[in-house]
């Protein structure tokens, strides 16, 4: 474990996030997805696809996901909105890890049923009072209650929409609020949705960040679970309180160059 004072801690996480929240990022990471759509609505949906898709290689994760534009005709917004039944065909082969045919079918249920009756996806995270919240935990557990509101929920597809009321950390969630919310221009985050302030995002706690931030005793508890993720965004508030998830690109960068290493 290696601890630096707080100020040399402080200049080297501003120096690791300069150096990859740059558009360079873009394009070995599953936000390259969105970044191929410039329609708001196109963004949203495949940016929560690429965002819950993301385990595994970011390679493969890249790959499913331009099979599911391509399956879409290239207008995702368009095809959730006026598919026929034939043009969820090809949906039926669709595998990524543990995520089916059945759940990818079921995601089109929701999007159609929801931008049906929506303008954007963030509608589905705003609870009341939200912007005097102290972060997204109870937007999430909205969203997701949301998201299984319809008939006939697949039992098998819960398991791929985490809540923190579960004790989630939500790193997939975590992530997709990131690219929405965080609006600082350098052209890797969106920044489209306006209700949700950067100073309420919880860090996306995959494995690099976990393993990083504890190294620099960012994170004390043991396991890694939801109050684990605010735990290390509370400390990163030290850092920079109006932005603290901007440091997601410096602990996830470094655990990615520490693995390509060993």
């Amino acid at each position: 474990m290696s601890f630096l004072p707080h100020d040399q801690l402080k200049d080297f996480l501003e120096r690791k996030v300069e150096k990859f929240n740059r558009p360079h990022f873009i394009e070995q990471d599953p936000i390259s997805i969105p970044h191929l759509f410039s329609k708001k609505q196109d963004i949203e949906i495949m940016a929560f696809w690429a965002s819950i898709l993301a385990w595994g290689q970011r390679k493969t994760i890249i790959a499913k996901c331009k099979e599911l534009v391509n399956y879409m005709q290239g207008s995702p917004h368009d095809f959730v909105l006026h598919h026929q039944e034939k043009d969820l065909v090809p949906f039926l082969n669709f595998r990524h890890r543990t995520f089916n045919d059945m759940d990818a079918l079921y995601f089109l249920s929701f999007f159609q049923h929801f931008y049906q009756h929506h303008d954007s996806l963030e509608e589905a995270f705003l609870v009341p009072g939200i912007s005097g919240h102290l972060n997204v935990e109870s937007a999430i557990a909205q969203f997701n209650n949301v998201f299984f509101s319809l008939e006939d929920v697949p039992h098998r597809t819960r398991k791929h929409i985490a809540s923190p009321l579960n004790k989630s950390a939500c790193k997939r969630i975590n992530m997709f609020l990131r690219w929405m919310v965080r609006n600082d221009k350098k052209g890797v985050d969106f920044g489209i949705w306006k209700t949700i302030k950067p100073s309420q995002l919880v860090c996306p706690c995959d494995v690099h960040v976990d393993r990083v931030a504890r190294r620099y005793g960012l994170i004390s508890r043991p396991k890694t679970d939801w109050e684990t993720a605010v735990e290390l965004t509370e400390n990163l508030k030290v850092f920079d309180n109006e932005d603290p998830v901007k440091y997601d690109f410096a602990l996830f960068g470094i655990g990615v160059e520490e693995k390509l290493l060993t």
